[in-house]
């Protein structure tokens, strides 16, 4: 089966997802690569890829980045951070601050300059979190970015009409953001396994993408019942 050639934006991608991403699309599809990593993006480069170089938390630098290009295909906004809360009592509102701003403003910022770029028909993929389905100890911050995300991409999916919109909603990824966990991580997968999940249903246009099954479904389900039959259990993952 030949695979159409197509002009691919990827934000994050200098390390963890977005960087096997890069590795994936770049087979067989002309990729820009984004992000904020000098030395690894002059790697890319001496491959013949594109990169742009932005900060995703500046909207100028969003806006200046891509006016630099038109006419794409896809665009994956997968650039995010990760930092916990560890004192519910403690609350830290500075780093709450830095992780919305990070994981929900910044993507605003990419959906305004970015969605004019996409042909008719193209696509824009959003890659949120599992830790959306459900709350989550020490994850106020980073499951509250990420539940809004979700719920920003599936608006995004209702409202747009001439651009297919795809959530990205992993589990556990072997990553430099997950390396930094200190609790138990239940069907980690490697960042190429990641990468072939997202590539595979991005290529088939799917509404929703999440990974590993046997674990996001376990979320998914817990999702459905009661909350009081997930807090004591999110309570004992906390000790």
């Amino acid at each position: 089966m030949t695979v159409e050639t197509k002009h691919v934006v990827i934000t994050g991608a200098t390390s963890g997802i977005g960087e096997a991403l890069v590795k994936r699309y770049s087979l067989s599809h002309n990729v820009i690569a984004c992000g904020r990593n000098e030395s690894k993006l002059a790697s890319f480069a001496t491959q013949g890829i594109e990169t742009l170089k932005f900060d995703i938390t500046s909207k100028q630098q969003v806006f200046d980045a891509a006016n630099s290009i038109d006419n794409v295909d896809i665009v994956i906004l997968n650039a995010g951070v990760c930092e916990y809360i560890d004192d519910a009592n403690q609350f830290d509102s500075a780093l709450f601050e830095r992780v919305i701003h990070a994981n929900l403003i910044s993507t605003g910022y990419c959906l305004e300059a970015f969605i004019p770029k996409i042909k008719k028909g193209g696509q824009l993929v959003v890659v949120s979190s599992s830790a959306s389905f459900l709350p989550l100890p020490r994850a106020q911050a980073y499951g509250a970015s990420k539940a809004a995300l979700s719920y920003l991409t599936r608006v995004m999916q209702v409202e747009l009409q001439d651009i297919h919109v795809t959530l990205v909603n992993p589990g556990f990824v072997e990553t430099p953001l997950t390396d930094k966990n200190d609790f138990p991580m239940p069907c980690l997968v490697s960042c190429e396994q990641a990468s072939e999940r997202i590539y595979n249903g991005v290529f088939n246009r799917c509404d929703e993408i999440h990974f590993p099954k046997r674990f996001t479904l376990f979320l998914k389900l817990f999702s459905l019942l009661p909350f009081k039959l997930w807090s004591p259990i999110a309570k004992r993952i906390k000790r």
